[in-house]
């Protein structure tokens, strides 16, 4: 049964072709590395520079992005039992992981660490909003218990928003009238973070022309990503938060928040040992 009786009922997407079964979360995750290293690829053409090494860059953050998702569920959150499950990947974890193995990717080949910075900041932010989209598609990292407009159930959500998972797994407390086999609404927490993603790339792409030294970009994404991620977590079913509601991933946004400023700050102008955005003779 479901508690509320007009909510949007999802179902997962997923589909078979012979004994192979794929899910709209693989396939999400397949596009936003595909559309990041495009949009990267073309940012680096257009400043006049080689694009050929991002593809080794795309792979080093597909590998640390995975294991850093995976180390912050297991390991910071505590879920022991999840390491060798397909779910269990966490956004903080993948992004701190991905930046780390892409900036060691870069470091030895020698490409220029504050370029490919500057033109990863709009590439993330795509990335982010086509990977949400598998989020949506399994059913997953969804919201509240909501019953205004656009509400969303989940009765087959990884896992399904059922009483008995939100008071279990999120400790969120159960609506009157709910039996721990009733399938909430909740909020789509999962489209918010699409369109917010789609407004972070936005605001990137139209700032990809700035004038300020090579790499200013990327604070610019850390204060974007930082107060998007800060902002959805109040809408978030979350088992990890702290004082006053406040998550870990909040204090990890506000961290970036503080980091992006900072950033943005020393690569504020031109000058002696902080180069502009474009090859020479570009």
């Amino acid at each position: 049964m479901t508690l509320f009786p007009h909510p949007i009922v999802h179902h997962p997407f997923a589909y078979s072709v012979g004994m192979f079964s794929f899910t709209g979360f693989g396939l999400a995750i397949l596009l936003c590395f595909l559309v990041g290293q495009q949009v990267a690829q073309g940012e680096l053409r257009r400043r006049g520079f080689d694009a050929e090494p991002v593809s080794d860059f795309v792979f080093a953050a597909v590998i640390g992005g995975l294991i850093g998702a995976k180390f912050y569920y297991v390991v910071v959150l505590h879920h022991w039992d999840s390491i060798f499950d397909r779910g269990g990947f966490v956004f903080w974890g993948g992004l701190i992981g991905g930046i780390l193995a892409v900036g060691a990717m870069v470091v030895k080949k020698r490409f220029g660490l504050l370029r490919m910075f500057d033109v990863s900041a709009p590439a993330c932010a795509a990335a982010y909003a086509v990977g949400r989209t598998g989020c949506w598609a399994v059913g997953d990292d969804y919201g509240r218990p909501f019953t205004g407009f656009l509400a969303v159930a989940f009765p087959e959500g990884a896992p399904p928003s059922t009483a008995a998972t939100m008071g279990k797994e999120f400790g969120t407390p159960i609506p009157n009238g709910a039996t721990f086999t009733t399938v909430l609404s909740v909020y789509p927490t999962q489209l918010y973070e699409v369109a917010l993603g789609l407004l972070m790339f936005g605001i990137l792409w139209r700032l990809r022309d700035h004038k300020h030294a090579e790499g200013w970009l990327f604070g610019v994404y850390c204060v974007l990503a930082g107060v998007e991620r800060f902002v959805i977590e109040f809408f978030r079913s979350k088992d990890d938060r702290l004082v006053a509601g406040i998550t870990y991933a909040q204090v990890i946004s506000l961290g970036f928040v503080a980091l992006g400023v900072v950033w943005m700050a020393v690569l504020w102008n031109v000058r002696a040992g902080r180069r502009g955005i474009y090859a020479a003779g570009s």
